[in-house]
């Protein structure tokens, strides 16, 4: 993707204030979001003034924010430039989501074993709440309702060390699904994906869920990279 100006030149935001977190943490879920949703554009730099002075902190929250984004992958730093926005690049979509396809066609082979009925009832409804989420052509509440119906199959899986596996790359898949689900001419491909890995899952299909798990990672990466390509036209 394209460099983007300076952060804060034209982007405003205001921090998520939580009076139960200390101000480093809302500082760093709110610029954290911002990146996430796309708010903070790929090559955008951050510079601690201007955040500092939008959110209303000092430049040390800020510091320490842009320090932990770097270790999360979402921020990089750039010789006399300073921290920027990470680039979304096809290597690095390819990086995740070759992981992400693995586990999660793990967790849908797992789940066919282990779902209970009650489980099946969640994930069911679900499928229906993502189908509404996306009548309302709003990313973040069609990304949460995807997290949500996702969580299910995982949680169902019963296995503690792959939850966690999946937990600790979920910030950096839900980056690259919020660029999937932005593209509104997916919505009914993504409807009937997860139709059919609920379906499998409920015939207990193993090999039916794993393979409609992978189509659903492939197909994310094929628009995704669609995505980049068009953005990188001259």
């Amino acid at each position: 993707m394209s460099r983007k100006g300076d952060a804060n030149m034209g982007v405003k935001f205001q921090a998520d204030m939580d009076e139960f977190l200390p101000l480093r943490d809302v500082v760093f879920n709110t610029l954290r979001k911002a990146i996430l949703t796309g708010e903070l554009k790929p090559g955008e730099r951050l510079l601690e003034i201007h955040l500092a002075n939008q959110l209303g902190v000092s430049r040390t929250p800020i510091r320490e924010a842009i320090r932990k984004l770097e270790l999360e992958g979402l921020v990089i730093m750039m010789p006399r430039r300073g921290a920027e926005v990470a680039q979304i690049t096809e290597k690095s979509l390819r990086d995740v989501l070759e992981v992400r396809r693995a586990l999660d066609a793990l967790c849908a082979e797992l789940a066919c074993d282990r779902i209970t009925e009650e489980e099946k009832q969640k994930l069911k409804t679900a499928c229906d709440e993502f189908e509404k989420a996306t009548a309302t052509s709003d990313a973040t509440i069609i990304a949460a309702a995807d997290v949500a119906l996702h969580d299910i199959i995982v949680a169902a899986t019963r296995n503690q060390r792959l939850i966690q596996l999946i937990n600790n790359l979920s910030e950096q898949m839900y980056r690259y699904r919020f660029e999937y689900i932005k593209d509104e001419n997916q919505h009914n491909n993504l409807v009937e994906e997860h139709r059919m890995i609920y379906e499998s899952i409920v015939r207990r299909d193993k090999e039916g869920a794993a393979e409609a798990t992978k189509l659903h990672i492939d197909n994310q990466e094929k628009s995704i990279i669609r995505q980049l390509r068009a953005e990188n036209l001259p």
